[in-house]
């Protein structure tokens, strides 16, 4: 079998984009067979096949009986790679639009949403008020004169960019994913 390693990069807030971009591979004949962190898939040449792909965040603490259950739903589990639990179903297997969700309401998707605010939004945003800014702050000021100390400080300056646009892109998206499932559960 031929195989194929691809470079993508999904922010925690682009996990719909990334199951759209598997099942694309799955239809041009390559399968999932591997993640590595932070942006580096493995696939596996195959038949093009309709395959829906989902993410679940788990954050490692799932046991046996989730996989065993989904998998009784037909879901195969690929894998998993930092916190995410990576699954696929044929198409063809998925009757009703609820066959091809791993979640049957919007609760426990917007319960899904929040989730990841919790466990990784929250830690990102301490590590960087904690960490990237006092020191963004102190290279602003000056503090850093000596040769290793601007390039600390110049590290600092891009972790704060880095920092800021994952914290502004991925709060402004969860925000409006968990609006839309909460809608929906109002509705």
């Amino acid at each position: 079998m031929a195989e194929k390693n691809m470079t993508r990069f999904f922010t925690i807030a682009d996990f719909e984009e990334e199951e759209i971009w598997l099942r694309e591979q799955h239809k041009s004949g390559w399968k999932l067979v591997g993640m590595t962190p932070p942006c580096f898939y493995t696939f596996e040449q195959c038949e093009p096949e309709d395959v829906i792909y989902r993410l679940d965040f788990t954050n490692n603490e799932n046991g046996e009986d989730y996989f065993r259950m989904l998998s009784d739903f037909g879901w195969e589990h690929i894998g998993r790679c930092v916190g995410w639990e990576y699954y696929r179903k044929p198409a063809a297997q998925a009757e009703t639009e609820e066959d091809g969700e791993l979640f049957s309401d919007n609760e426990s998707r917007a319960e899904q949403v929040n989730k990841i605010i919790k466990k990784r939004m929250l830690p990102l945003l301490c590590i960087f008020l904690c960490a990237v800014v006092p020191n963004f702050l102190r290279y602003m000021n000056g503090d850093y004169i000596y040769l290793w100390g601007k390039v600390f400080g110049t590290f600092f300056a891009v972790m704060f960019v880095v920092y800021l646009y994952l914290i502004v892109h991925c709060g402004r998206k969860l925000r409006k994913i968990s609006a839309r499932y909460t809608n929906s559960i109002e509705k």
